[in-house]
């Protein structure tokens, strides 16, 4: 086991997709699934169990992520420091997004940035909000794109814009013609959700917790675009932020507001030191305002501290 294995390997348990893992390195599919294979052999155990579509990490593949990331931290911080030393440093940032936040950021993040600052090396991440929180606080991460506000004391947000979680159902649905479902209706309906590690569940326990229940989970998927492909074939709901309609729309689903009460959500730039990432934050900030006020952005205040 080397260190170009545990990062294939963080790619793969992270994606949950060879393909995109794959596309994320930067290598084929095949010289990926013969690394991933080749580290199975190595130490002797399953990390993850295959599917037609999917790969499910085993309990070995959660130990040996858990291990994983503060070596590949340290390997990374090992290599920026010998850089420094050398004269040869590259200026990097690093940013965690959340999987449910509006997809078109990225990707038009990354190109305004290249156009602003072409000579800074931007690394993005694909992680939950609990990671995406731990990192900015150990220092491998600089900025996040997540829920406000953070739940770790000492990190700070700056809004980006707003939005509320949704019912998705399949389009023959009982509630087909209701214009807004209720928290308790929605109580009700057995659910295919997202993974408790992810921030979109926990915020929808909470709700349903506040009204004394609990959600009714019937199966768990760890994308997004896994869920949405999956409904239209079950008679499961879930519940996802409003925005990613725009960039899932599927007329096999239908999207509806939550209501009895709203749940609202947040979006914004996190970081750990506001005063010494300004320059970065306002960067970051100005650059998505194109984004944000697109045809196709979210709506929503680009002001003001969360």
């Amino acid at each position: 086991m080397d260190f170009k294995q545990l990062r294939y390997f963080v790619a793969v348990y992270e994606e949950g997709h060879v393909g995109r893992a794959a596309e994320r390195l930067s290598i084929s599919q095949p010289a990926l699934s013969q690394q991933i294979r080749q580290l199975e052999q190595n130490l002797d155990v399953s990390l993850f169990e295959r599917s037609s579509k999917r790969l499910l990490p085993t309990l070995a593949a959660h130990t040996l992520y858990n291990h994983a990331l503060p070596l590949l931290d340290g390997m990374q911080q090992a290599v920026e420091a010998l850089r420094h030393f050398k004269g040869q440093a590259l200026r990097t940032l690093a940013i965690g997004v959340l999987q449910t936040v509006h997809t078109s950021l990225v990707p038009q993040m990354l190109e305004r940035v290249r156009k602003a600052q072409p000579h800074l090396v931007v690394q993005i991440y694909e992680l939950t909000g609990l990671e995406i929180e731990r990192r900015l606080l150990n220092g491998s991460l600089d900025i996040g794109i997540s829920y406000l506000p953070p739940r770790q004391p000492g990190l700070h947000g700056v809004l980006l814009y707003e939005d509320e979680l949704k019912v998705v159902i399949q389009a023959d649905h009982p509630l087909r013609e209701f214009k807004k479902v209720s928290l308790k209706q929605a109580a009700e309906l057995p659910m295919l959700l997202l993974g408790e590690e992810f921030q979109v569940r926990q915020i929808w326990q909470a709700q349903l917790a506040n009204q004394g229940r609990r959600p009714q989970v019937q199966a768990e998927l760890n994308t997004m675009v896994g869920i949405l492909d999956s409904l239209p074939h079950t008679k499961l709901a879930t519940v996802l932020p409003g925005h990613s309609q725009d960039e899932h729309s599927n007329p096999a689903l239908l999207w509806k507001p939550l209501s009895e009460p709203r749940v609202p959500l947040k979006v914004g730039l996190v970081c750990r030191d506001v005063q010494r990432q300004q320059a970065t934050l306002e960067l970051l900030r100005t650059l998505l305002e194109d984004v944000m006020n697109g045809p196709h952005g979210p709506s929503g205040p680009l002001d003001g501290q969360a």
